[in-house]
Parts: structure tokens; sequence; C-alpha cells
């Protein structure tokens, strides 16, 4: 994703959501639509969308996403 490199958190917390959620879903998400159009905040507020499994919103999955989340808005 263009730009992202330059943003070390926000590398860090695409990193740790492909490596939970799949590289396919993050290239297939809003987050990477937000990201290459360069509006970050957007992008990790998109993190949120992502707290589900099985139907059902899980707060291990809540409490990752938040913490990605602040992550990646750490760096910009």
């Amino acid at each position: 994703m263009p730009g992202v490199a330059e943003y070390q958190g926000a590398f860090d917390a695409l990193v740790s959501f492909a490596f939970n959620a799949g590289l396919g879903n993050l290239q297939r998400s809003q987050i990477r639509i937000k990201a290459n159009r360069g509006e970050w905040k957007q992008a990790a507020d998109h993190l949120m969308d992502w707290t589900k499994g099985g139907g059902r919103v899980l707060p291990g999955l809540v409490k990752r996403r938040k913490a990605e989340r602040e992550l990646f808005l750490s760096s910009l």
C-alpha cells in the first residue's frame, strides 16, 4: 500500500491484522481502500469492522482490533 511504509505504527498494525484475519481479507477490505487513498483515520476506523467470529462479536477480537487501531494511529 502506498505511503504505509512511512508510518511505522500503521505498517505494524496492518501486518498484525493480515496475520490474524488473512492477507486476502486485508486486500479486499475498506482498510486497504482507505489507506490507498491516504484516508488514514478512516482506514484505522475500519479495523473495528473485523470483530466477529462465527457470526458473533468476540471480546478478544474487539480488544485486538482496538489495540491495532491505536497502534495504527500512533504514527500519524
